[in-house]
């Protein structure tokens, strides 16, 4: 601990096998651009467990999840300018970048070419500290990573937005969907749930494509168009070739074969869920056509913003269980049998 420094209550884990327990990190006192919040809730994302776990084979102990942060402002440094004490605030998945390669200039810091400052499991740029997520009471951000959360929108329901949202919006405005598109939205969970809203949002017909009627009944009621069960060999086929735009939220290995052959003619498919080696497929479904497969992370700091500017117009939020700290462990474990509509979100007052 620096003299400077100041002790946090956080929830994290110490090893692979450990699971989440309470524990004590540091924050750093206030720098000039910096921007200190009190966390108030904290969406759980899948990525949190799988680094938790250190299924990636990089993570970094003790080790503090969350990156879908919403909170209050409780204090600024004396150069920051667009906020004070007590302005509702978010915080997702990155906390800082190079600020100067073309990517950063792009607003594209997710891409930033010498690679972003995570919210955990990264090094701080300048100390050379770990980061630690947003299971937690408090946390030090620079501020021009940090985001103005909308009065009118919902903190507990905010939260997932930050990456859940962020990483359904940013490739439905990258590939132009809007009034005319035809999307379709391969899995209803975490990710799904907030496709299908934003691809409506923006003007889409929207389709649900799903292995269960069940799930396509919600997602209708979460305003999808039609349902296509991909189990059903005859709705499939003649889906054939009738989207412009298919979002793959699947967070695990799968083929993507039969999805390819419902792209129409320079349709994209857009994988967005697994982190894996996915099964080979033939060329020929890309050339008979001009389609294309492709991948979209997180969005920058200014398309998020947009995001959630357009959340507060729209009425948009993320569907959620809110639960205590200590519930942490079983809700890893109940994300993974998919018992969740549709993301958890820790609420911090119980820490």
């Amino acid at each position: 601990m620096t003299a400077t420094s100041t002790p946090t209550p956080a929830w994290g884990a110490t090893a692979p096998e450990s699971g989440l327990a309470p524990l004590a990190i540091e924050r750093r006192a206030l720098r000039d651009e910096d921007v200190a919040i009190d966390i108030a809730f904290c969406g759980v994302c899948h990525s949190d467990l799988h680094a938790a776990r250190n299924d990636w084979g990089r993570t970094k102990y003790p080790f503090v999840p969350g990156h879908e942060i919403v909170g209050t402002v409780r204090a600024v440094g004396a150069g920051v300018t667009r906020f004070a004490p007590g302005n509702r605030v978010a915080i997702g998945t990155i906390v800082d970048s190079c600020r100067k390669c073309d990517a950063c200039a792009d607003d594209e810091e997710q891409y930033c070419r010498e690679g972003v400052t995570g919210t955990y499991n990264s090094t701080d740029r300048i100390d050379g500290s770990p980061t630690y997520g947003g299971y937690s009471k408090a946390i030090v951000v620079a501020e021009p990573y940090v985001l103005k959360l909308p009065d009118c929108l919902d903190m507990a329901r905010a939260a997932p937005l930050l990456c859940a949202g962020i990483t359904m919006y940013s490739p439905l405005k990258n590939w132009n969907v809007g009034p005319g598109s035809k999307v379709g939205v391969i899995g209803l969970g975490g990710l799904g749930h907030m496709g299908v809203k934003f691809a409506k949002a923006l003007g889409a017909e929207v389709t649900m494509i799903t292995t269960s009627p069940e799930k396509g009944a919600d997602a209708q009621k979460l305003g999808a168009d039609h349902v296509l069960v991909s189990t059903d060999k005859a709705a499939m086929r003649a889906a054939s070739r009738s989207f412009d735009f298919l979002l793959d939220t699947i967070p695990v290995a799968h083929d993507v074969t039969r999805y390819l052959f419902l792209l129409d003619r320079k349709g994209t498919l857009c994988i967005v869920g697994a982190i894996d080696m996915l099964p080979s497929f033939h060329s020929g479904l890309l050339l008979g056509g001009q389609k294309a497969v492709a991948g979209s992370g997180v969005g920058g700091i200014a398309q998020t913003q947009e995001m959630l500017d357009l959340c507060a117009e729209k009425g948009i939020h993320a569907e959620c269980d809110v639960i205590p700290i200590a519930e942490i462990n079983a809700a890893f474990e109940r994300m993974e049998k998919a018992d969740v509509k549709y993301r958890f979100v820790i609420d911090m007052a119980t820490l």
